[in-house]
């Protein structure tokens, strides 16, 4: 099974990339899927025709589909909203539109995720090819199991060891209808799907993640940025795709000074990204709509390449030992010094970049091991453990 993530700043176009390559991967045999879990889709769009909340055959080894974000909701998150709903009546909270308060924000967006799990593991494909949503709310949804599984082991046991003490005797607490043993499943059921999907996009042998960008200087800022993220998570970032570049006959006249610009930041591209391979799409003489303009975009792009290939590997995260000492190291480009900031509770780590935070769960070489100290060189965060504290562990 390949799984293979094309995000990017809004515009870029990575529908049509993920669409291409999609195209391809089905033209060489392999049984594909093209899904677009973006809320607002564009991939019939792009592929000229119908499709809808389940996979729709395209053409030969192709399907594709357009996840129903609400329809995901109701199948994850059914029961809960239900037990939701009847709790805000009975506080007569009716003035105010229920809907909206039990469906938290970013929820819709994660539940059309879990379809990359599902189709994964139906057995259909042999590749999945996902259409996310633009970068920043992918890397926030692509995160957010993290905090579903620290609420499950941390929260969810006592919890519902307390709620099972007391419905015997109570089915209301402060006139609030405790969960069923139905609704308390959900939850769980609903938290290990997230950290099954988890494990399946941080999977470098299984899935890939591929930026989309074009040769402009804020998309540049922004893929600078999503790359940083995507190491942080410990996503495999295994290529760069440039979009839309001008041909080397637009150098003259009216788009000249386009050329020209675009060439600055191609080379800023290649000097910022390598040594992840820099794939190049031109900007082509016709709209990219439709299965034949596709597959001759996906052939300029990957030329003889296999487009399932992973094109490269990286270790974002690695643990060594070093005179004595326990050494973590964690790739985080593009990131000053000063923006970083490092705590630990128990054997968590929090790697806070501004922007976004990673809980980092420590291996078993470090549990029970204090931080000594971190320094941060060369993109790469070194944290240094001491002894294992063994007496701490009891």
């Amino acid at each position: 099974m390949r799984i293979i993530i094309y995000t990017g700043k809004g515009g870029v176009g990575k529908t049509s990339m993920a669409a291409a390559t999609a195209v391809k991967m089905a033209k060489q045999g392999k049984r594909t899927l093209i899904i677009s879990t973006d809320a607002a889709h564009s991939l019939g769009d792009s592929l000229d025709m119908r499709i809808g909340p389940e996979p729709v055959p395209i053409s030969e080894n192709l399907w594709g589909q357009e996840v129903n974000s609400l329809r995901e909701t109701e199948k994850n998150w059914g029961m809960v909203q239900d037990w939701l709903t009847a709790m805000l009546d009975k506080a007569k909270l009716t003035d105010i539109t229920t809907e909206e308060m039990i469906v938290f924000p970013g929820m819709e967006e994660l539940f059309s995720l879990l379809q990359i799990k599902e189709q994964a593991q139906s057995g259909h494909y042999d590749a999945v090819v996902v259409d996310c949503a633009p970068t920043g709310e992918t890397l926030r949804l692509l995160s957010y199991p993290n905090v579903f599984n620290w609420w499950l082991e941390k929260i969810f046991p006592t919890e519902r060891k307390l709620i099972k003490l007391v419905r015997p005797v109570a089915k209301f607490v402060n006139n609030m209808e405790l969960p069923s043993d139905d609704v308390l499943d959900g939850i769980e059921r609903l938290a290990r799907n997230l950290e099954e999907m988890q494990r399946i996009v941080l999977d470098p042998e299984m899935t890939s993640v591929r930026i989309v960008l074009n040769p402009e200087k804020m998309v540049l800022a922004e893929a600078k940025r999503s790359f940083t993220y995507l190491n942080l998570f410990g996503f495999n970032t295994d290529a760069i795709i440039v979009n839309r570049v001008l041909p080397d006959e637009a150098g003259e006249g009216y788009f000249a000074y386009w050329r020209n610009l675009q060439k600055k930041y191609e080379e800023e591209i290649v000097m910022n990204f390598q040594p992840l391979p820099i794939l190049k799409a031109p900007m082509m003489q016709k709209e990219v709509i439709g299965l034949p303009i596709l597959e001759e975009l996906a052939d300029i792009v990957f030329k003889d390449q296999d487009p399932s290939a992973i094109c490269y590997r990286g270790r974002t995260e690695m643990i060594r030992e070093v005179n004595g000492e326990m050494l973590l190291e964690l790739m985080i480009p593009f990131v000053e010094k000063a923006d970083l900031d490092l705590t630990q509770t128990g054997d968590e780590l929090t790697v806070d970049t501004g922007a976004y935070k990673r809980k980092v769960i420590l291996p078993r070489p470090l549990i029970g091991r204090q931080v000594a100290g971190a320094k941060f060189a060369e993109d790469r965060l070194i944290i240094r453990f001491g002894e294992r504290n063994t007496a701490g562990k009891e």
